[in-house]
């Protein structure tokens, strides 16, 4: 709906744009520095030792556990969903997610053992999740269809995320060096309360009505089946972890699992359904192997949460014009080259137009560039404690981003273009699902990493550039067929 069409949504305008984005905007920046700024030392906590300030892990599960929660947060992008659109409607669905992500901080920060572990991180992993999805549907509420400035400003919108992606991991990371994690989750926490402070101050006036109504609102009997389902689930996977049923070890790889059939499960029922077009069965088949690339890919690209922080910690000289990092504080080095880069990119397919790569290419390309990143380990294989110059990660980091833009938004993008009409938030679903399958497969790989064995790092590495290189090579080779299916789709 657009402001002209509704006439409770605030007339004002933030640099041409619908002035709720500035709230929006904010409110996204301080979550994704919360959540960053968290997540980046999350790997770390988990396995240094309790002299250190840690929970005394092995560094093995610790990363499987931070790549099970990756994928969690994704999964739970779903959940918020279905909150949204059955109970809540969006708007209140951002408000109250950003209250359990700030919760969730201050339970990591109070209290120090697996008890704050646990309760903190599902209180994040579920905030995060509904702010995710919530945020940009609030911020389509302004714009009908065809408004011209959606784009723009979902576009800034997106350089919310990336902001506060470089700031949280740099301010965190040094509050941690000064004093310890929990000094670190609580400046996660603080952020977060900066940013509802001004959401709430802001938010009647900025945003009005927008995603204020429930679209499609459960019956009192639904509402009663949803609490117990909640409930059977909530307790069932708290005494399958808690009674060492499930071990930790085994999270990321179930996680894993869990996506893979919820988008097997999604695909089929939006090709078996009856007013699924040809045409739009046509593009789902199509769509199958970008998803599969989609996949691989995230498994490398999120490993920067898990393999590259052990190799951080352990392989990477930190020293930075005679600064020494923490070493979750390049984790903004991603960031920091998407804020730039990203609207380079955007011009230059703009100026390409049709000449531009078709979305298979793109794709395709991203896992080859990716791939051929990890190369860059080799030469450092095996040779001790801080013998990684910190720019040969920068320039690893930076081909990760080159990967990233060739493929994380026009993904965005496509997810949208081959859904079927009835079903396009499924397809996007699906889509998310990609990101938590790849997400979660991180941390298995991170659990297989051994740094200190020169040639099982060697291997380890050739290993994932071969398997990236092979599938963007086939993806490439598949364009003819990929676009046949796609019909009117590149």
């Amino acid at each position: 709906m657009s402001s002209q069409a509704n006439p409770q949504i605030p007339q004002r305008t933030f640099f041409g744009q619908p002035w709720g984005l500035a709230n929006l905007f904010n409110i996204e920046l301080w979550e994704r520095f919360s959540f960053y700024g968290m997540q980046t030392l999350l790997a770390f906590y988990l396995y240094y030792s309790a002299a250190e300030g840690g929970l005394g892990l092995d560094s093995g599960t610790a990363v499987s556990l931070v790549g099970a929660y990756g994928g969690f947060v994704f999964m739970m992008s779903l959940v918020a969903s279905l909150v949204s659109d059955r109970i809540l409607g969006p708007q209140r669905t951002l408000l109250y997610s950003s209250f359990l992500v700030m919760a969730g901080h201050i339970f990591l920060a109070v209290i120090p053992s697996f008890i704050g572990l646990g309760i903190g991180l599902v209180c994040i992993g579920l905030g995060s999740g509904g702010v995710k999805t919530s945020s940009q549907v609030v911020l389509g509420d302004f714009y009908e269809r065809s408004d011209p400035r959606r784009e723009a400003g979902f576009s800034i919108f997106y350089l919310s995320i990336n902001i506060g992606a470089l700031i949280g991991p740099v301010l965190t990371g040094y509050v941690w060096g000064m004093s310890n994690f929990h000094w670190g989750f609580g400046l996660a926490a603080i952020g977060m309360a900066v940013g509802l402070v001004f959401f709430l101050l802001f938010r009647r006036s900025t945003l009005g009505d927008a995603g204020f109504e429930v679209p499609n609102p459960l019956s009192p009997q639904q509402y009663r089946l949803w609490a117990l389902v909640a409930v059977v689930i909530t307790v069932g996977a708290t005494l399958a972890i808690s009674t060492g049923f499930i071990h930790a070890e085994w999270l990321s790889n179930i996680m894993s699992v869990i996506a893979l059939v919820a988008s097997v499960t999604l695909l089929t029922q939006m090709y078996r359904s009856e007013i699924t077009t040809a045409a739009e069965k046509s593009r789902i088949l199509g769509y199958i192997p970008l998803l599969i690339a989609s996949v691989i890919f995230f498994a490398i690209f999120q490993s920067q949460f898990t393999v590259l922080a052990i190799y951080a910690d352990h392989r990477t000289n930190l020293n930075f014009f005679g600064h020494k990092l923490a070493p979750n504080q390049i984790s903004s080095i991603n960031p920091f080259f998407i804020i730039i880069f990203s609207g380079i990119f955007a011009t230059m397919w703009t100026r390409l137009g049709d000449r531009q790569w078709s979305a298979p290419v793109k794709f395709g390309v991203a896992n080859i560039i990716t791939g051929l990143a990890l190369l860059l380990f080799l030469p450092y294989a095996g040779k001790g404690e801080a013998s990684t110059p910190l720019l040969v990660v920068t320039a690893i980091l930076f081909l990760f981003t080159l990967g990233e833009l060739l493929l994380s938004p026009v993904g965005n993008a496509l997810a949208t273009k081959v859904a079927p009409k009835a079903f396009s938030s499924r397809m996007m679903a699906v889509w998310l699902m990609t990101i938590s399958m790849g997400s979660s497969i991180s941390g298995t790989l991170g659990a297989r990493y051994n740094p200190n064995d020169g040639a099982a790092e060697t291997t380890f590495f050739i290993t994932l550039t071969v398997v990236l290189v092979v599938v963007g090579v086939v993806l490439i080779c598949l364009k003819g067929w990929v676009l046949r299916k796609f019909q009117d789709v590149r």
